[in-house]
């Protein structure tokens, strides 16, 4: 028990400064108070990471998987909201209510999808001995696929409008419990694979597992919720005080903090040649970004005391253009359900290229780029596209029996 633990314990102490100066309310330097509250959030992540994958041997295979994708970004939804709730009050605010969703999203997409597969593809050369050029993915994760397809589109009402009104919110939170329920469905009876601290708390028996990981998503939940306003705070007051642009670091230090355990356990499992699970766990990630966390936005506004649509100004629309132009790249590539060797270098290299061309000329070529390469690969998967975007209405059998056909078919006889 102890050493299923141990792991646990060590997150808490790291977390534990953050807690108690904030419980007692003291005052302290942006860039210490930075250091502090993120390390908490680093900690309570790992720890809730550690515990939705125990909660595996508890909970149906797809459900679990669409569960653990939403509770890992946890700290980043309380990041988010907190910005969106505030800005109802500060308009200030407003320029960081989204920047946290879109760095996270292009994080996700152009560093944890490219590396699981550059990973996956070296250590698979290094066993067989082989070059392979892609990983493939299963017939199930067409309907993830789908759903995020869809969602994509629909969120490109956002920079059409500027806003994120409470009406689409509503449309993408529907859409979300939509997709839990698909995911419950799905994969039941598969004993989940679990590595590291995951894997000796989910190896515990039943009796002592369920109390424990209880305990440990309301301790975690608890850090975050204590943490999640000061963190932010002093994200943008770290920013004033060193002059760094307070944008980039809402966008791409908070994710970083929120992301990490997610990004790791998906490495580790490409590790192991279980490539194909963790593109779909990351898969999933996405879908619930952009239904759960995009629609949540407005309703945290309006509660804050805003309006019934959140503004956005000219760099948020921006993000958001750039960020569902590479998700959409992502997609069209992925309707074959291949990841293939080039789209993973290409992504890790365009995300890269972001930061070497910054500002607004440097997100509009960007995103001119992911776009023309995202209709060459629509026209190339053209038969894919209204199988993908009906795989969400359909049942799995259905999905799996028709991409058999297909391999079926374009096997040389």
């Amino acid at each position: 028990m102890l050493k299923a633990i141990r792991p646990v314990l060590l997150c808490c102490l790291v977390a534990a400064p953050a807690v108690v100066l904030r419980l007692i309310g003291a005052d302290i330097p942006a860039p210490l108070a930075l250091l502090a509250f993120g390390g908490a959030v680093v900690g309570a992540s790992f720890m809730l990471a550690w515990a939705a994958e125990a909660a595996e041997h508890d909970i149906s295979g797809g459900l679990a998987i669409a569960i653990l994708a939403v509770i890992v970004v946890l700290p980043e939804y309380a990041v988010d909201l907190y910005f969106a709730y505030s800005a109802g009050t500060d308009p200030s605010h407003v320029a960081y209510a989204a920047a946290n969703m879109t760095g996270s999203n292009r994080l996700l997409l152009g560093v944890g999808w490219a590396l699981v597969v550059i990973v996956s593809l070296a250590v698979t050369k290094r066993r067989t001995g082989r070059p392979v050029r892609a990983i493939l993915l299963e017939s199930g994760n067409r309907i993830e696929l789908g759903f995020l397809a869809i969602a994509s589109l629909i969120s490109l009402l956002i920079p059409i409008t500027g806003q994120i009104h409470l009406v689409l919110g509503i449309a993408l939170l529907a859409m979300f419990a939509f997709y839990l329920v698909r995911a419950a469905a799905s994969g039941a009876g598969e004993e989940p694979e679990l590595i590291g601290p995951a894997a000796r708390i989910g190896d515990l028996p039943a009796s002592r597992r369920r109390p424990l990981v209880i305990a440990i998503f309301v301790i975690a939940a608890a850090v975050i919720l204590l943490c999640a306003e000061p963190f932010a705070n002093a994200l943008v007051d770290s920013g004033r005080v060193l002059g760094i642009d307070q944008f980039l670091l809402v966008q791409w230090l908070a994710p970083l903090a929120s992301e990490a355990p997610e990004l790791i356990v998906a490495v580790i499992f490409a590790v192991q040649g279980k490539a194909a699970g963790a593109i779909g766990m990351l898969i999933s990630a996405k879908v619930n970004q952009w239904t759960m966390l995009v629609g949540s936005l407005p309703i945290a506004y309006l509660i804050g005391g805003g309006s019934a649509a959140l503004p956005m100004d000219g760099r948020q629309t921006e993000e958001f253009v750039l960020t569902a132009a590479q998700t959409l790249l992502g997609i069209a590539v992925l309707l074959k359900l291949r990841f293939p060797r080039w789209l993973a270098w290409t992504l890790l290299g365009l995300f890269a290229c972001q930061f070497v061309i910054p500002g607004t000329t440097g997100r509009l070529v960007l995103s001119g780029v992911f776009g023309v390469l995202t209709i060459g690969a629509l026209v190339v998967n053209r038969r894919e596209i209204l199988p993908t975007l009906l795989a969400p209405f359909r049942r799995e059998r259905t999905i799996i029996a028709r991409d058999e056909q297909r391999e079926l078919a374009s096997t040389p006889r």
